[in-house]
């Protein structure tokens, strides 16, 4: 998430590199490369080749979700599989399953609430 805020703070000067967010974000090198290529090939991140490469938002901050990085990287946000994946022997006489399903639906209206722009204007905010 911090690796997209990076991006959104300056989504407006130039291209960002991973050394660059790692020391914004504090964040290694390392981790930042392992996490960057699924974000560019979800569409959420550009990214450009060459002595001047780096890093950019493919989309604006406020039409990119919290929800939307959080998928491309984790995965379901589901508490269990078998919400997703209803193959569980157990599903159709599972008790708990109104609760899973209703902590799967919480977790998703709220990272699907906040944008980036909302994490920019967060940051901002605390380090003005």
């Amino acid at each position: 998430m911090r690796l997209m805020l990076s991006l959104a703070l300056h989504a407006n000067d130039e291209i960002q590199t991973i050394k660059s967010i790692s020391k914004e974000q504090h964040i290694s090198e390392k981790y930042l490369e392992q996490i960057i290529s699924p974000l560019n090939k979800a569409g959420l991140v550009r990214s450009f080749r060459g002595a001047q490469g780096g890093y950019t938002l493919a989309k604006a901050p406020e039409d990119i979700t919290a929800g939307e990085i959080l998928r491309v990287l984790e995965g379901s946000l589901s508490p269990v599989e078998c919400i997703e994946n209803q193959a569980c022997p157990m599903f159709s006489q599972c008790a708990c399953l109104a609760i899973w399903s209703d902590i799967k639906q919480a977790i998703d209206q709220v990272v699907d609430r906040y944008t980036l722009a909302d994490l920019v204007k967060e940051y901002q905010e605390k380090n003005e």
